[in-house]
């Protein structure tokens, strides 16, 4: 049996105990500890933490999230991390609100209910829980592949309901794994095992400031699940959603974007359409990338909090757009699904 470790988690002051053969990342996890992460597989940063003292040793990563200086001067990516002695680490990211007070990690078994084509290469897939599973607007979970070990990540677009389904929008790619599957492969009723909830791209309860959403693809999910709570709580922040695709062929959900919109405070949706804008009549379209849109459209984006959701190219534009627009950090809310295990192929 493998030896177990203190971790003392500052300027926190959290300790907790963690096996050498779990990663820090998950024993937290176990452990009702809700740490800052992001794709969990070593690519996004999120999780970085600095090693004030102890033995700790990464599996691989990459060195773009956390480069070979970095290493040497003591940064970890806790995803990867294995401690070999009690250790101190110092959390860089975190949030004290989650950090206790996040929703626990579970594993339920769930019966797909519905698997439904809402454009060319974009699937809903919705599943039925076998018990009621709670998690946060902005949220996903793991599906694991039928018949392996494999998971592949997806966002909800739905919010919590007692005995409802629970919504999936899934980008199928060519010879994917699990998005092969809705093709040829998965049918109504058969089983499918969820674990979560994970993500940090959560809807914060309390606040006031006006909400700007950005998305693209399949990231419309986590987009709708926020708009859906928003309107069941009676939100009146001003929400403004930007939703990029190359042509008007490629959106869907409008009328229930619209219908959502109806209860919202000023809201605005923009489809922003790289490729063309014919076919668009009666919807608020602009031709271009959807973080150049933004960033003519919104002048004020540092007196917003924002949700991104979308493509990696798309995502790390926005980011880029929104560090030189001089949004404060705890005002940006995203999850980069990065590596092959959670790109939902």
């Amino acid at each position: 049996m493998a030896d177990k470790h203190r971790i003392q988690f500052e300027p926190v002051g959290i300790e907790m105990e963690v096996g050498e053969e779990e990663k820090i990342l998950d024993a937290a996890f176990r452990q009702g500890i809700h740490l800052m992460h992001g794709c969990r597989e070593g690519q996004c940063s999120a999780c970085k933490s600095y090693l004030l003292e102890g033995d700790i040793q990464m599996e691989r990563y990459s060195t773009f999230a956390c480069n070979d200086a970095e290493v040497a001067e003591g940064y970890v990516l806790l995803c990867k991390s294995h401690a070999y002695s009690d250790c101190t680490i110092e959390l860089l990211n975190y949030d004290e609100d989650e950090l206790l007070g996040g929703i626990p990690i579970r594993t339920v078994s769930t019966r797909v209910a519905a698997i439904e084509p809402v454009t060319r290469d974009i699937v809903s897939l919705r599943l039925e829980p076998a018990e009621q599973f709670d998690f946060k607007p902005g949220q996903y979970v793991d599906l694991t592949i039928p018949g392996t070990e494999e998971h592949r990540s997806f966002s909800m677009a739905t919010t919590p309901a007692p005995s409802g389904e629970i919504e999936f929008l899934i980008k199928k790619y060519p010879g994917g794994r699990f998005s092969g599957l809705l093709d040829d492969g998965l049918a109504v009723g058969d089983e499918l095992t969820m674990t979560g909830p994970y993500g940090s791209s959560t809807l914060k309860d309390g606040h006031v400031l006006p909400v700007v959403c950005v998305a693209g693809g399949a990231g419309m999910a986590p987009i709708l699940s926020i708009l859906r709570h928003l309107k069941e709580t009676g939100s009146t922040r001003p929400v403004r959603f930007y939703y990029g695709a190359r042509t008007a062929a490629d959106l869907f959900y409008l009328e229930a974007i619209k219908e959502l919109g109806a209860d919202l405070t000023g809201f605005e949706f923009i489809a922003c359409l790289s490729e063309s804008a014919q076919d668009s009549e009666g919807l608020q379209v602009e031709e271009g990338n959807v973080t150049e849109i933004v960033e003519r459209r919104e002048p004020e984006l540092h007196r917003s909090e924002v949700y991104l959701c979308g493509p990696p190219p798309m995502v790390d534009a926005a980011l880029t757009l929104l560090e030189a627009s001089s949004v404060p950090k705890d005002q940006v809310f995203y999850d980069k699904f990065t590596s092959p295990a959670t790109d939902g192929a």
